[in-house]
């Protein structure tokens, strides 16, 4: 294997991870009988979202709250988890997929909001789904060389704005079952925020050691599932398909370095029952140990391993063996282990 084989770490912990959930719960029988016209033409049987996704609610926010406003709440709650002053983090990365504008970056607006200190290097760390992985990887590697102390990976997802201008376009006349099922997925998007705290494990202890992992590419599928605030188009069979293929081979060229087949936990980025059953299907693993939050949450994006982290985390132990793993659209794996 050419490039970037693995990564490995041997003094970077996770010290703290927070999530902030929307207020308002937007179940999947509601966003069904808004498109009851289009179902009954279409001749699909109502409850389409539990059978196939297997989502049968999710979040929005409610009025008077934000991606952004949340982002920053569960930032302050995994610093003071941490016991982290704002004052020593030197590195925030957003990875959300939501943002208002193109310029500048969401993360200044949540470097000012959270009061960092003006050294702090702070950017946007945009891969799809894979984006909190990504930005744990990068923020990881800057501890390690000793560029910074703390490092501070947020994200916060509004699905708002794309799954209302998918609901109106869906109504048109001139859609078919075809085109209905090409948007399927993005009647599955929910809203939330997540927060990680990383720092030295020789300075802390009672952290979650971050080993280290693995990523590889399949860019040949990059037009499998592209998206913007207007919508998102898929191919879904096609993008399962390429997915798992990408999974399968990246599982196997780490057995080199890593031994995952026997993990405490697996912690997966949240797409849908179909994607899981597939994973679990293909990998091997036992079912038990792959906790789920799309039931109730559906696809949060790049949120979604942060938040079911959070979720599973008064149930971890120490010594227990985590294993995080995302699929990004385009398409992109990665596989990240912590030591509990």
């Amino acid at each position: 294997m050419h490039g970037n084989a693995t990564t490995r770490f041997d003094d970077v912990a996770l010290i703290s991870v927070a999530s902030q959930l929307p207020g308002r719960v937007t179940s999947s029988d509601d966003i069904e009988r808004r498109l009851a016209s289009a179902l009954s033409r279409m001749h699909l049987k109502p409850g389409l979202l539990r059978r196939v996704a297997g989502v049968l609610e999710r979040r929005n926010w409610a009025e008077g709250e934000s991606a952004d406003t949340s982002t920053v709440i569960a930032a302050q709650r995994a610093l003071a988890e941490a016991g982290v002053d704002p004052a020593e983090v030197g590195l925030i990365i957003n990875t959300s997929v939501t943002r208002k504008h193109l310029e500048p970056s969401v993360a200044v607006r949540l470097h000012h909001e959270l009061g960092l200190p003006s050294s702090a290097v702070n950017f946007d760390v945009a891969n799809a789904c894979l984006g909190f992985i990504n930005g744990m990887s990068l923020a990881a590697g800057m501890i390690q060389s000793g560029q910074v102390r703390y490092a501070l990976i947020v994200n916060g997802e509004d699905a708002d704005d794309v799954q209302v201008n998918t609901v109106a376009r869906l109504l048109g006349s001139d859609i078919d079952r075809d085109s209905f099922m090409s948007e399927f997925a993005t009647l599955t998007l929910g809203s939330g925020s997540a927060a990680a705290v990383l720092g030295r494990a020789s300075e802390h202890p009672e952290g979650h050691r971050i080993l280290g992992g693995v990523t590889r590419a399949a860019t040949q599928f990059h037009e499998l599932c592209v998206g913007s605030v207007d919508g998102m188009f898929t191919d879904a069979k096609a993008l399962l398909k390429g997915g798992m293929e990408l999974v399968m081979s990246a599982w196997k060229e780490a057995r080199t370095d890593w031994s995952w087949s026997d993990m405490d936990r697996y912690i997966t980025h949240q797409v849908s029952a179909v994607h899981t059953n597939a994973i679990v299907k293909a990998i091997g693993l036992d079912r038990k140990r792959v906790p789920v939050t799309y039931p109730h949450l559906g696809n949060v994006g790049p949120a979604s391993i942060p938040i079911t982290l959070d979720a599973e985390k008064a149930t971890l132990r120490s010594g227990d063996r985590v294993l995080l793993m995302g699929v990004g659209s385009g398409l992109n794996t990665g596989m990240l282990e912590l030591a509990w």
